[in-house]
This record gives structure tokens, C-alpha cells and sequence, in this order.
């Protein structure tokens, strides 16, 4: 029994273990409950000074945790702050928006558009008797017949691109580059207009300068040297779904796309150092900069063009420099087109001098 006691006693008289990690050192006095000394958390804290309740969420297992700090540090769980938009979402039920098709039309017309055989014909002694200015008085004319006319845009757009063509591979004598002029949106009406105006009609506007037969004859040249090729890949076709894809869409928007587009076709050194499509893309940046829309380019608009934002920079400050003084030119035609109400009057708007600036950009 002596023994028995001095053991009991002797067990009585041990200390707990002390400091293995997170608790405290303690001693275990004799006849009182255990008491453990545990840092106080954020967690302990809140539910101290709040009463208990049961949590509405389930408590995440080890392998959860682990799993969303791997995805997190592999930044599979980081959204891009741009997604791209599905700009052909509401026109799925539209049978004439092709929305199967859409994407692999614009991948041929980007691959098409520098088959049409147009090179700087201007600085190769291919036209010896026109220059640029020539031809910049002759598009400005020819959008003021457009308006007057009440055309559809694909034809105009179709009528400089004819009149290029047609420049860059026959030598055309001063007296005759009106002529062509006529011509040639008279091929683009009957292409593309549902009433293309008649010949009759070409001849008033151009104050009898040429008989109808001249005007025939010409019409037949052009289209013989084209090869009739007239399903090309202008820069309109690129502004229609370019300017979709600047979302949000609205009017305003298309308005001052179409406005620093047309201004930009008016010079030849602009059509020949831009693809129809780097041109449209251009005018969107443009538009977009100066409508304040932000960000200037988005990954949307990257996706459908398949340009980076510095690969327009150049071409859109040029098409600024020209809204900036479209007041002041001699060549108003697009700017009459443009500071009407019903284009609404984006002419008038402040240009983007922002992106003039050396090292401008978006916004």
C-alpha cells in the first residue's frame, strides 16, 4: 500500500509537457481542470466578441484548398479584365448574318484583300500625266456625286477601289481621268445598287464633259483590263464588322468611323500604304479615341481585326491630322457629308489631338 501511495504521488507530481508548437507553457496544478493557452486568431476574436452560430457555408476539405492554390498560383482562376464579346450573338437566328460563316469570310477576305493588283502607281512613271492631287479632286467629286445620288456606301467604296485599279495598270491621259470617274461608279451602281442611276444621268452630272458612247466605251475597258473582277474586299466590307465589334455600338460611333475613313480614301498615300483592312482598323482606333471610349482598343476589336494597338497608331494619327483641318481644305465633301444632322454632325466634334502628340495612344 506504501508503495502504491508514493507512486500515486509521485505520478500526481508530473508536469504536462510543455511548448510543442502552438501552446503555451503551462503547469497542471493538482485538482484543477487542464487549461490550454492558444494564440488568439482573427477567427477566435470574431467569435468571442460575437455569439457562436453554425456557418451557412460547408467547411472546405484539405484537397479543396489545396487545389484553388494551385489553380491560383498557375493564374488559371485570374479572368482577363477584356474578354473577348460574342458580337454575333444576338444575330444567331438571323439567316443572312451567316453567323457559321461569318469568321471564315473575313479569314478569305484578309487573304484576298492584296490580290486586286494595286501597287504605287503614282511614283513609278505609270501615270505620267496625273497626280496624287489629281486624284484626290477626283474622289472628292465623286463623293459629292454619291451624296447627291443618294447611294449605297458599298458603292462608293467600290468606285475608288476600281478607279485605283483601273490607275494602276493603264496609263490614262489628264483629259480622260474624269471619265473614268464616271465609269467606274457607274460599274459599282449596276453591281451593287438595286436602281443604279442612268447614263443619262453621269452625263448631266458631269456637265455634259462626255458623250454616252465615250461613257460606254470606257465602262467596257475598265471592266476588260479588271477582268470583271468586282467581289473584292473594299474598306467597307472590314468597317461593317469592325465597327460591330467596338462594343458598345451605336450610331455616333459608326457615323465617325465612316466620317475619318472617307477622309482617309480623299489621299492616295494613304490608300497605297494601308490594306483595306488596316485602313478600317485604323478608323476604329481613331473613332474611338476620339469619341473618349476607353479603352481605345480592346481585346474584342484585337480579335476581329488581328491588330495590336501600335500597329495602327500611325495610320490613325494620320486620319486625326486630316479631321483636324477638314474644315479649312479646299476638298469639303466629306466634310458637308459629315457635318449634316443626319450623319450626325461628327464633323463638328473635337478631333483627337491627343493622339498627334508624340507617343499618344488610347485612353
Amino acid at each position: 500500500m506504501k508503495q502504491n501511495n508514493e507512486g500515486q504521488i509521485e505520478r500526481r507530481n508530473r508536469r504536462a509537457l510543455v511548448d510543442i508548437g502552438n501552446l503555451a507553457p503551462a503547469v497542471v496544478e493538482i485538482g484543477k481542470p487542464t487549461q490550454i493557452s492558444r494564440p488568439v486568431t482573427r477567427s477566435m476574436k470574431a467569435q468571442e466578441d460575437t455569439p457562436r452560430r453554425r456557418s451557412k457555408k460547408p467547411s472546405k476539405s484539405l484537397t479543396t484548398v489545396l487545389t484553388a492554390r494551385s489553380k491560383a498560383a498557375c493564374g488559371i482562376t485570374i479572368r482577363p479584365k477584356d474578354p473577348v464579346v460574342n458580337i454575333d450573338e444576338a444575330d444567331i437566328d438571323n439567316e443572312l448574318a451567316e453567323v457559321e460563316y461569318v469568321e471564315d469570310i473575313y479569314k478569305f477576305y484578309k487573304l484576298s484583300e492584296t490580290e486586286g493588283g494595286l501597287h504605287d502607281y503614282m511614283n513609278s512613271n505609270s501615270q505620267p500625266d496625273i497626280n496624287a492631287k489629281m486624284r484626290a479632286i477626283l474622289i472628292d467629286w465623286l463623293i459629292e456625286v454619291h451624296r447627291k445620288f443618294e447611294l449605297m456606301p458599298e458603292s462608293l467604296y467600290l468606285t475608288i477601289n476600281i478607279v485605283d485599279r483601273y490607275l494602276s495598270v493603264i496609263k490614262v491621259p489628264r483629259r480622260e481621268l474624269q471619265l473614268v470617274g464616271i465609269s467606274a461608279m457607274l460599274i459599282a451602281c449596276k453591281y451593287e445598287e438595286i436602281w443604279p442611276p442612268e447614263v443619262t444621268d453621269l452625263i448631266a452630272i458631269s456637265d455634259n464633259a462626255y458623250p454616252r458612247e465615250q461613257i460606254l466605251t470606257m465602262e467596257k475597258a475598265i471592266l476588260g483590263h479588271l477582268g470583271w473582277y468586282l467581289t473584292v474586299p473594299t474598306p467597307y466590307v472590314f468597317l461593317v464588322r469592325y465597327t460591330k465589334a467596338s462594343v458598345p455600338f451605336d450610331s455616333e460611333m459608326e457615323n465617325m468611323v465612316f466620317f475619318l475613313t472617307e477622309l482617309g480614301l480623299i489621299h492616295y498615300s494613304v490608300v497605297i500604304a494601308n490594306s483595306p483592312s488596316k485602313l478600317a482598323a485604323a478608323a476604329v482606333y481613331a473613332a474611338r479615341c476620339t469619341l473618349k471610349k476607353t479603352p481605345a482598343w480592346t481585346e474584342t476589336l484585337k480579335h476581329h481585326t488581328g491588330y495590336y494597338e501600335d500597329e495602327l497608331r500611325e495610320c490613325a494619327k494620320t486620319l486625326v491630322t486630316f479631321h483636324d483641318c477638314a474644315s479649312e481644305t479646299k476638298l469639303k465633301a466629306v466634310y458637308r457629308k459629315y457635318v449634316n444632322a443626319e450623319k450626325g454632325a461628327v464633323a463638328l466634334f473635337p478631333p483627337a489631338r491627343h493622339l498627334m502628340a508624340e507617343g499618344g495612344g488610347g485612353e
